[in-house]
């Protein structure tokens, strides 16, 4: 049963959704249209419980206050770091996310001195604009993407630090179409051993 509590930004309320009780800690962050209960990161949460770590689910204050867009990165960041700011551990610590989450991991991973990230669906080629894949390395800390094959947004490819598991049929969401013959379970199942794997390589 998660724990639920508010830790106040500059951007608003922030809602933290915590379950476990481990000395290491991941911090998983929802992305631009979805909340902290998106199927992948209930996946990632539960590989991570399985593994002993403590598991903290971000909602962003935008979504709290009851909006619909997403604020600005800049924005994003801020709440973020001020969410970690107020939380405490003696292990180490992974930060990740979906989408714009892992995008804010990403961004932000240096200065929280993370240990790892974890990029889930990780949105690397928007509509409009430049690549973000700039933002995927770069992080020091070792890191792990798990990406729908048929992701809209494109799959990153491996390179230095950078580890990319494929879920094949999948998408952004990681939905799959029925005549592939996976199921939503199996994809989920794919993601939650992606991330035990990893989890398990971080010391």
């Amino acid at each position: 049963m998660s724990t639920t509590r508010t830790v106040v930004t500059a951007r608003g309320p922030a809602r933290l959704h915590a379950d476990g009780a481990g000395d290491a800690l991941l911090v998983l962050g929802h992305g631009a249209g979805g909340g902290p209960d998106a199927p992948d990161l209930l996946a990632a949460r539960d590989a991570a419980l399985s593994c002993g770590w403590r598991v903290v689910r971000v909602e962003q204050p935008w979504r709290v206050a009851g909006r619909r867009v997403a604020e600005a990165p800049r924005f994003l960041d801020e709440a973020w770091l001020e969410v970690l700011g107020d939380l405490t551990w003696s292990g180490p610590l992974v930060v990740g996310g979906r989408s714009s989450g892992a995008r804010v991991a990403c961004r932000t991973a240096q200065t929280t001195g993370a240990d790892a990230v974890i990029a889930l669906a990780f949105p690397l080629q928007p509509a409009r604009g430049p690549s973000r894949l700039p933002e995927l390395r770069a992080p020091d800390a070792p890191r792990l993407v798990v990406q729908g094959a048929r992701d809209a947004f494109g799959v990153p490819l491996p390179g230095p630090g950078v580890t990319v598991e494929l879920v094949e049929g999948a998408d952004h969401a990681f939905a799959v179409r029925s005549k592939d013959g996976r199921t939503a379970s199996d994809v989920l199942a794919q993601v939650g051993a992606a991330v035990q794997r990893f989890l398990q390589t971080v010391t």
